[in-house]
């Protein structure tokens, strides 16, 4: 398959440009770019004054950007923990679509996925940081276990983890994407029909590699810091690891706090409103089966920002 030839189609994207309330003279935030399908929407909808700024890792998807010939445009090649990094309430609406892009899945030089052979590698940004097939070279089979259970919610955590173990002594270091799936499958026999057997080790090994989890919440977090009041947060999410931390955190900010020791004071003013979730709709997930599990949640800035 020839580079560049592998395509994107953006979840629930007229949902989430909808969701941000547009103001066209606002400043917005693509947090992951990606192929950039949000943003190309959401520029559609600024006027001459407005402003996006998009994040990425991944050195594809920056180069994907440099085709936006538009002022009004910025791309930075940092993971979204970065987002604090702007000014303080200076921010209309902040978008976060999370996980991996199709390109990413589809290309085998990526390491993504178990269907197609390719170096395991699974970075976001393959210029820093330990590929998987690095830090399994050496990982505990304590270690393994642990990713494995809590990242890929597998109850055959340790048996893979072993199974890893006698596959390096006997053979040496994995170092591709269908030795990893083999060897799990040698340790999961029963799977959900449909579902391969490596999907959630390979899902916990990208998610503990790129330390995505940690990112969001960072992420998360400087949201509050750089949204102006009235700005929208709008997080998709693919998992329920992710949607789970979405999830908590705007019930966490949003939910209104009486002090117990002055019952008829007003509540303390919190600093989200969180405003539902949407799915995508059946012709969508028709069109595009990867967009099946998406969950998007939308929440609101109120009050001072922080």
């Amino acid at each position: 398959m020839v580079k560049g030839t592998w395509t994107h189609r953006t979840v629930l994207l007229n949902e989430a440009i909808t969701a941000l309330q547009v103001n066209p003279d606002g400043h917005y935030i693509d947090a992951t770019f990606g192929r950039g399908g949000h943003s190309r929407l959401l520029l559609s909808q600024l006027s001459p004054s407005g402003r996006l700024t998009a994040f990425d890792k991944d050195l594809d998807a920056v180069a994907e950007a440099q085709s936006i010939k538009d002022p009004r445009f910025s791309i930075r090649h940092q993971g979204f923990m970065h987002l604090d990094q702007m000014p303080e309430a200076s921010i209309s609406g902040v978008l976060m679509d999370l996980g991996v892009s199709s390109p990413q899945i589809d290309n085998p030089e990526r390491g993504f996925s178990f269907r197609n052979e390719g170096p395991l590698d699974m970075r976001m940004d393959t210029t820093r940081g330990q590929s998987v097939a690095e830090w399994l070279q050496d990982a505990s089979v304590e270690s393994m276990t642990e990713v494995i259970r809590d990242y890929g919610e597998e109850r055959f955590a340790g048996l893979v983890a072993r199974a890893i173990d006698r596959y390096r002594q006997a053979s040496g270091p994995l170092s591709t994407t269908a030795e990893l799936a083999a060897v799990v499958a040698s340790a999961v026999k029963t799977r959900e029909p449909g579902k391969d057997p490596a999907t959630r080790t390979f899902q916990a090994l990208r998610i503990f590699i790129n330390a995505e989890l940690e990112e969001l919440e960072q992420a998360l977090k400087a949201s509050l810091k750089v949204l102006q009041p009235g700005g929208r947060l709008v997080v998709i999410s693919f998992h329920s690891l992710e949607d789970r931390i979405v999830k908590q955190f705007m019930a966490a900010h949003s939910r209104e706090v009486y002090d117990r020791r002055a019952p008829f004071a007003a509540p303390k003013v919190m600093p989200l409103k969180a405003l539902g979730r949407t799915k995508p709709s059946n012709e969508e997930v028709a069109g595009n089966p990867r967009s099946r599990s998406a969950v998007m949640r939308v929440a609101e800035r109120a009050g001072e920002a922080v």
